[in-house]
């Protein structure tokens, strides 16, 4: 559903939901309609206005309705649980790396093209984004390829201020368009609901390049002066994924030599970078938490580049089969950044195969097929924390929370970064879960759970909110999650794809 007040974008992406949801392709739907593949394909893209009549005929052919009297339509899921799992599923491509990518194509004054990039909400919204600066955007018939291109000069006075509010990923706009233009304005990021998220580090390293920016009035305000040619020593005193981001891509387009100590050397950053030196660009130190960047004073190459896997994903359906019980193989794991959240799932006695290493389309992630077999789990006796990469990663936590319910004893979850997600864990407890919170980090899991049905709304967080929904999976009777935007940031039709593998899960709107 979409209501009459809906951008052509976001209408765009309704009907390929619709449309995707029916088991139709685009000529199939073409074919309903009386007209091309190529008119779907730039509805779908958000690249033509549609007249009511032709958006009834649509929701006719697909058979839903897509119009809604005023306000936001929301996305709900019904789920017949106690669901077993079987079957195999292939890992996405990352969520982190496309958004990241998506922002450096920025610096590319020739065509980027990404391979494999994911269909979700927080891809969209900087798509928007891009479109309404003047970024040209097309995606591949079978919808797999994005292209874009950059054009002369960016209108940056008819960014998309709505769409840029709805992701947090907009700060990762910064280091790009320090090269582009003198001073410019953002909107403050947003996204998930997770707390205070200060910027004051990303500032911090991206006044090494010169650029200073306040923040008032709902905006970054930012101005660029030139800086001393040499080398350029950054110290990080965040080791966060974006911070580092940012600085790489402020580096790229600064001639000479930047050192960046204390970086991420998370799976992002990694495509992020053998991303850059396809561009052109010198990295020595990949992997690690220093990295030496030759920037140069101009990125101009036609490239393709492959998405990496995305490990989170891959962890999301790793609990599916634990909390189901099931017997599940997941294809295509990113492994090198999954050996830790594995090293304590077979601490916890998790029977698990994993087949041997081959590369990923981008030549450089190692990826292992894994297999999950019902295991009967019991608590780990240490507590379960993230740490930087290559610790257990932050967005992969939330899920021992639903692992802990199901195995035999207590479990400490230890969430320092944020100061409210373990809070929407406690939702957990809804669903039968034995939850308690210590603190706003700290949360006390005791299993084994006998998981009963709700009926819930989404929380506002989409980690947390994925736990709820695969909880809901092993529940008995009929659960309800209303309003499930947030997972539609971060994840491709997950119910569709859970369907092909036994569950029940169905979506309507309100």
């Amino acid at each position: 559903m979409v209501t009459q007040t809906t951008s052509p974008a976001s209408i765009g992406r309704l009907v390929r939901d619709a449309r995707k949801q029916r088991g139709l392709t685009q000529n199939e739907l073409a074919s309903l309609l009386n007209t091309s593949q190529s008119a779907i394909h730039r509805i779908e893209s958000g690249n033509q206005n549609l007249s009511l009549e032709m958006i009834n005929r649509i929701a006719n052919a697909l058979e839903s309705p897509l119009i809604v009297p005023g306000g936001r339509a929301s996305m709900n899921l019904r789920i017949d649980g106690e669901t077993s799992l079987s079957g195999s599923i292939e890992t996405r491509s990352s969520k982190n790396a496309a958004v990241a990518l998506l922002c450096a194509s920025l610096l590319n004054k020739g065509r980027t093209v990404l391979r494999g990039i994911a269909h979700i909400e927080e891809v969209n919204r900087l798509l928007e984004v891009l479109q309404s600066i003047g970024v040209e955007v097309t995606w591949s018939a079978d919808e797999a390829d994005l292209t874009l291109v950059r054009p002369a000069v960016l209108d940056l006075a008819r960014m998309d201020v709505d769409a840029a509010r709805r992701t947090r990923s907009i700060i990762m706009f910064l280091g790009p368009l320090m090269h582009l233009v003198d001073d410019f304005r953002l909107p403050y990021a947003g996204g998930c609901q997770l707390g205070a998220r200060t910027v004051e580090p990303h500032l911090q390293v991206l006044r090494s390049f010169g650029l200073a920016v306040e923040a008032t009035d709902g905006f970054y305000w930012a101005k660029t002066t030139p800086t001393a040619p040499g080398q350029r020593k950054v110290v990080l005193t965040e080791r966060g994924d974006t911070v580092t981001e940012n600085a790489l891509m402020a580096a790229a387009l600064t001639p000479g030599e930047t050192i960046l100590r204390n970086a991420s050397p998370n799976y992002m950053v990694q495509d992020l970078c053998v991303f850059l030196t396809m561009l052109g660009v010198e990295i020595e130190g990949i992997g690690t938490t220093t990295l030496r960047v030759r920037g140069r004073g101009e990125l101009n190459a036609d490239v393709t580049y492959c998405i990496s896997e995305d490990p989170i994903e891959a962890m999301s359906l790793i609990t599916a089969a634990v909390v189901t019980n099931s017997e599940l193989t997941i294809t295509r794991a990113p492994i090198e950044f999954l050996e830790i959240e594995l090293s304590i799932l077979h601490e916890m006695g998790l029977r698990l195969e994993v087949g041997d290493e081959y590369r990923s389309h981008n030549g450089f992630t190692r990826l292992a097929d894994l297999t999950v077999k019902p295991s009967q789990l019991h608590a780990r006796q240490d507590k379960i924390h993230p740490m930087p990469f290559p610790g257990l990663n932050i967005d992969n936590l939330p899920f021992f929370a639903v692992i802990a319910a199901c195995a035999e004893g207590q479990t400490m979850i230890h969430d320092w970064v944020y100061e409210n997600r373990a809070i929407h864990l406690l939702d957990l407890g809804k669903l039968g879960a034995n939850v308690q919170l210590l603190d706003p980090h700290r949360l006390n899991v005791v299993g084994p759970t006998k998981w009963r049905a709700r009926e819930m709304i989404s929380p506002p967080a989409l980690r947390p909110a994925v736990c709820i929904l695969l909880a809901m999976l092993a529940a008995r009777g009929t659960s309800t999650l209303r309003d499930v935007y947030v997972i539609n940031r971060g994840y491709e039709d997950l119910p569709a794809r859970l369907n092909k593998l036994g569950a029940r899960i169905s979506t309507f709107s309100e």
